[in-house]
């Protein structure tokens, strides 16, 4: 056995991972601020109450500081608003992952809520897709209509570059069905983006890019 001591490789430091992003358009105006190595912070305004608590379970549960300030034509519908806020945080996620050297790149989480349990998956592919199956029980919660969740994530994923698949297992109760989707999500970009410390510097591809 050598009697030298093994000699540590000190860690590479990390670039901050922040971004800020704006999109403004006839119909919204959204700037959306991303830290994804945060602790789960985040200042919501998209005049939609439950579509701001959704948003606050993917900065609490995936630790990503989050803000969110949309202005959007809500006396239509929250259509353009729930779309276009996916949009830019997929913009706001993308710039702020960077090359994405060292990160494990997938992830996936379940989550339960009472009677309901969703299923997330996710790829940072570099090749933008969406598979969900949601059957919502309800077509409102609240002012939120259930079927802009897919909005959101397509506006994601078209943006991110990300593959995504949404399953949701169980539910009976909209809320909860919408709770664990939004959750589980978090869940699953919070062990993607995380950093591998046994490939920092590299891209998790054999292709050498994402």
């Amino acid at each position: 056995m050598s009697n030298y001591p093994l000699t540590e490789v000190p860690a590479q430091p990390t670039p901050p991972r922040i971004a800020e992003v704006s999109r403004n358009t006839a119909e919204t105006r959204i700037r959306v601020t991303v830290n994804l190595d945060g602790t789960g912070k985040s200042r919501l305004s998209t005049g939609i109450g439950f579509f701001d608590h959704m948003l606050d379970q993917i900065a609490r549960h995936g630790l990503i500081d989050l803000d969110i300030e949309a202005d959007g034509d809500l006396h239509i519908d929250g259509h353009h608003t729930v779309e276009d806020v996916g949009i830019t945080l997929g913009q706001a996620v993308h710039q702020a992952v960077g090359d994405k050297k060292g990160i494990r790149r997938y992830g996936h989480a379940y989550v339960p809520l009472d009677e309901a349990l969703s299923r997330v998956v996710v790829d940072f592919s570099g090749r933008p897709g969406l598979v969900m199956d949601v059957p919502f029980k309800s077509g409102m919660i609240g002012a939120f209509d259930t079927q802009l969740t897919h909005e959101f994530f397509q506006g994601f994923v078209n943006h991110a570059f990300v593959t995504l698949h949404i399953d949701n297992l169980k539910g009976d109760n909209a809320h909860h069905q919408a709770e664990t989707v939004f959750k589980a999500f978090a869940r699953a970009l919070r062990s993607a983006l995380e950093i591998d410390p046994r490939t920092v510097g590299t891209i998790p591809s054999t292709k050498g890019s994402l």
